[in-house]
C-alpha cells in the first residue's frame, strides 16, 4: 500500500484525529504513531513499523549507536487504533513534540506511512520541497 495525496481533517479536543477513509481498511491490524525528526508525526502500519523496527536492530545493541538508534525509535512510538469513527487516539507526548493542538492539521500520504502535520510546518516544508524538488528528481538519474 502506498500513501499519497494530502487532506485536511481537525484533532478534537482529546487529541483524536480522523484517518483518510480510502485508508483505514490498512490499519485493522493496528497503528503505530512515532515522532519525525522533520516535526511531523508519522502514522505507520503494523508491518511497515516492524521493518523499520528491524532495521535499527541491524545494528548491534552492544554498541553505542546501536542503543542510541533504538532510543529514538521506541521512546518516540506509540501504539493506537481506529475507533468506530475511523480516528485515532494521538499521545499528548507526540502532539506537543509536532506542535499539534485542537484544530486543523494536514494528513499528508509520504508512500510508506500517513503524515500528521501542523499546518504552519506542513506550509513550512511544502515550500521546501517546492523549492528543492526540480533538483532532486536531477539527482536521481
Amino acid at each position: 500500500m502506498a500513501f499519497r495525496g494530502t487532506y485536511e481533517h481537525s484533532v478534537d479536543d482529546r487529541g483524536r484525529v480522523a484517518l483518510p477513509a480510502r485508508y483505514r481498511h490498512v490499519f485493522t491490524e493496528g497503528v503505530k504513531l512515532t515522532f519525525c525528526p522533520d516535526g511531523c508525526i508519522e502514522v505507520y502500519t503494523t508491518e511497515e513499523f516492524e521493518k523499520n523496527e528491524a532495521r535499527i536492530a541491524q545494528e548491534p545493541a552492544s554498541h553505542r549507536r546501536g542503543r542510541r538508534l533504538r532510543r529514538g525509535f521506541s521512546v518516540r512510538a506509540y501504539d493506537s487504533e481506529l475507533d468506530r469513527q475511523g480516528r485515532i487516539l494521538i499521545p499528548q507526548y507526540l502532539r506537543e513534540r509536532a506542535g499539534i493542538g485542537a484544530g486543523p492539521v494536514v494528513i499528508a500520504g509520504r508512500v510508506e506511512c500517513l503524515e500528521i502535520w501542523n499546518t504552519e510546518r506542513w506550509a513550512e516544508e511544502l515550500a521546501q520541497v517546492e523549492s528543492d524538488y526540480g533538483n532532486e528528481l536531477e539527482a536521481l538519474e
